[in-house]
């Protein structure tokens, strides 16, 4: 460690029992989106806004996580006499909902055998597909200590709550890589993903794409906007209650029929709203004077990262429209390198977003059940690997 102090581990249940600019300063270095509060030859990841204190913390103070949810918080963190040097968002879990990386069949096969997999340790950000460092190191510390540090650690909780294993999901691969070096479990899987080649605007992107391809884009687009609808963007100080009264509404509405309850409730939405405003981008449909439709998106310095959909009228192509073709918009307009489209969807490769991999690293307990996961992730890996490989062949882009 960097530190002369000993460093020393300790659980928290509540992100109020940590100071928010301490979990900041590990969490987003690039905490106002540069880097010129901290020393030049300091490598500084991007800002993400998902594990930041404010959306953490209004998960927590929105009930939406919490014991009655199955997301009983045991943040891990990593601290001496002076200040926070790491930490893990950490999650005593009660079944597997609201994590996109599926392991129900781990859980029913030593169900199976007379075994029990819940509790488990899940470091993530929960109902969140999105990819970003969940081993939230200080830039002053050693990595390669403080995440040894950091999963002797989650073991150790593990074990004192007699959990099954420990999940790390939607890593970066720099995490990933230590991890499978530290006798981790490797999965992989994939999401679509935009990335920007310096498009100066939505049609220098459409030149790109394989004639047929773009005529169908432009169609959609076209489409969508019929029925007299119009596009909104609204962030920052322009978002009001009533704003997040109509998405809450879309909301309900796509999440009622998706998972039969929705994850989040209507004080996270003010919440995020309240403390986070500028990280916020509302993509909202207006028709006959209401809005119809509307897509929540997050803001970090280098992606925009596309969260929740809704609409309560249905018309051809407004999900890809507000979802998808105005996130590519917003993007280019302010400069941002990616948008992340979310969980699944290969439809999203017709569009310009193309196969991308995501990480996620696993400690199992029980030897046998290690055993048996670690012989189906080789295949897994291999499979997803050939799946990318064929949509990249069939990816829109005009050939060579």
């Amino acid at each position: 460690m960097a530190d002369d102090s000993i460093p020393t581990l300790r659980v928290i249940s509540s992100l109020k029992d940590i100071d928010r600019g301490q979990w900041d300063a590990v969490a987003n270095p690039r905490a106002d989106k540069t880097a010129t509060n901290l020393e030049s030859n300091l490598e500084v990841p991007p800002y993400n806004p998902f594990v930041s204190w404010d959306f953490l913390q209004a998960l927590e103070e929105s009930a939406c996580v919490n014991r009655h949810t199955g997301w009983l918080p045991q943040h891990l963190v990593l601290e001496n006499e002076e200040r926070l040097m790491a930490a893990v968002p950490t999650y005593l879990k009660s079944h597997s909902q609201g994590e996109y990386v599926f392991d129900y069949a781990w859980a029913d096969a030593i169900h199976r055998a007379g075994g029990r997999y819940y509790p488990k340790l899940q470091c993530s950000i929960p109902f969140t597909p999105v990819t970003g460092r969940r081993l939230l190191l200080s830039p002053h510390v050693d990595p390669e200590a403080a995440t040894e540090a950091l999963v002797s650690g989650l073991v150790h909780v593990a074990e004192r709550y007699d959990a099954s294993s420990v999940h790390l999901t939607f890593l970066q691969k720099p995490e990933w890589d230590r991890l499978g070096n530290m006798d981790f479990l490797q999965r992989t899987d994939q999401q679509f993903h935009w990335k920007n080649a310096g498009y100066g605007t939505f049609e220098e992107f459409l030149n790109t794409l394989a004639s047929r391809k773009r005529k169908t884009v432009r169609k959609e687009r076209k489409q969508a906007l019929e029925n007299d609808i119009q596009i909104e963007w609204i962030t920052g100080s322009d978002l009001k209650e009533h704003h997040w009264d109509a998405f809450y509404d879309f909301y309900m509405d796509t999440g009622s029929r998706k998972w039969g309850r929705p994850y989040l409730n209507r004080d996270f939405f003010s919440l995020l709203g309240e403390r986070m405003a500028q990280d916020v981008l509302l993509v909202m449909a207006r028709r006959n004077g209401r809005y119809i439709a509307g897509a929540l998106n997050l803001i970090g310095s280098h992606s925009l990262y596309g969260r929740n959909w809704g609409c309560i009228e249905h018309h051809p192509c407004l999900h890809f429209e507000v979802c998808y073709y105005q996130a590519i918009d917003f993007a280019i307009a302010n400069g941002l390198e990616c948008v992340e489209a979310g969980a699944q969807g290969a439809h999203k490769l017709a569009r310009g977003y193309l196969p991308t991999t995501t990480y996620s690293a696993h400690w199992i307990a029980h030897p046998s059940l290690r055993n048996a996961v670690a012989h189906y992730l080789e295949h897994e890996r291999v499979a997803v690997e050939e799946d990318q490989a064929y949509l990249r062949e069939h990816a829109p882009f005009k050939k060579g």
